[in-house]
């Protein structure tokens, strides 16, 4: 089994069958976790789907052909579809391929998006009443403070920066412990585009940069509800307090970012290194809100 990582979707489509019924999909796209790579030269597999036959054996079988055609097999799947759960983890597991919960499936929302405007409004049974977004947004829970064992307590500090998107070209030559990316090229953004990012010092990187590492990374995002603060949300809903913000000063950075984040169409990232010295991190994560 590879190292390469997929994300699946299964669902209804706008599309209505001759019996008004309407047409489900599977769609599985390969993980842009390589810089190097177009979003061109990734792994797609799509296959349409009977509303009749919607059940984990139907999918089961659609990965296993996916599989065949893509001559090897993923290390693991992610999907972002809640509703989904049960049969989208049952089908994999019947594979032997772990189910992953994320918001990290970028490639596949580009896809679907793509799809949505190109490819189904084609389809002759196509029904403009039945489309509407397919990206679906969970809210979060209550955030949940950073585990003890990773808390630097009074030793932490924060920094909010940026690099132009160029930067990240070398990334693979940076000493990172704890990492992922994914090509800049599937936001369609310049060279010159300035992504933010917060970087975390910490006496005790290495154990928050493994404990992250275990977490399936989605964004950062400031939220001023209740006080303010910079949260880490990953999985499906899950939320953590990364950051209070405890300053007029740091309240305008974090919203600053916020906006820098919305120019670099929702791409940011995470560092964490044990100074700022250091001339290598305990962890980095290119992020996409």
């Amino acid at each position: 089994m590879s190292n390469t990582v997929w994300e699946l979707d299964f669902y209804s489509r706008p599309v209505l069958d001759e019996d008004g019924k309407k047409l489900w999909e599977v769609l599985i796209c390969e993980s842009p976790n390589d810089m190097a790579r177009s979003p061109d030269s990734l792994f797609r597999y799509a296959q349409y789907c009977s509303s009749k036959t919607v059940n984990s054996l139907w999918l089961r079988e659609a990965i296993e052909k996916a599989i065949a055609e893509a001559e090897s097999s993923p290390k693991k799947i992610r999907f972002f579809r809640r509703q989904m759960n049960n049969m989208i983890v049952k089908a994999c597991e019947d594979v032997g391929i772990t189910p992953v919960p994320s918001r990290r499936t970028y490639a596949l929302n580009q896809w679907i998006e793509k799809r949505m405007q190109d490819v189904y409004p084609q389809e002759e049974g196509f029904d403009l009443k039945t489309a509407n977004t397919t990206s679906v947004q969970y809210p979060a829970l209550n955030p949940i403070p950073l585990p003890d064992a990773v808390r630097g307590d009074q030793g932490d500090k924060w920094l909010f920066v940026s690099l132009p998107a160029s930067d990240f070209e070398e990334m693979k030559e940076w000493d990172i412990a704890f990492e992922e990316s994914f090509a800049l090229s599937l936001l369609d953004i310049a060279p010159n585009t300035i992504i933010p990012g917060l970087i975390i010092y910490s006496p005790r990187a290495n154990p928050l940069a493994a404990w992250m590492s275990g977490l399936e990374m989605g964004f950062l995002r400031f939220d001023a509800e209740l006080r303010p603060q910079l949260r880490l949300e990953t999985s499906l809903s899950d939320s953590w307090t990364l950051v209070n913000l405890t300053s007029k000063e740091t309240v305008k950075q974090a919203q600053d970012f916020e906006i820098a984040k919305q120019t670099a169409n929702g791409a940011h990232f995470l560092a964490v290194q044990s100074s700022p010295e250091s001339e290598s991190f305990a962890g980095f994560w290119l992020l996409k809100e």
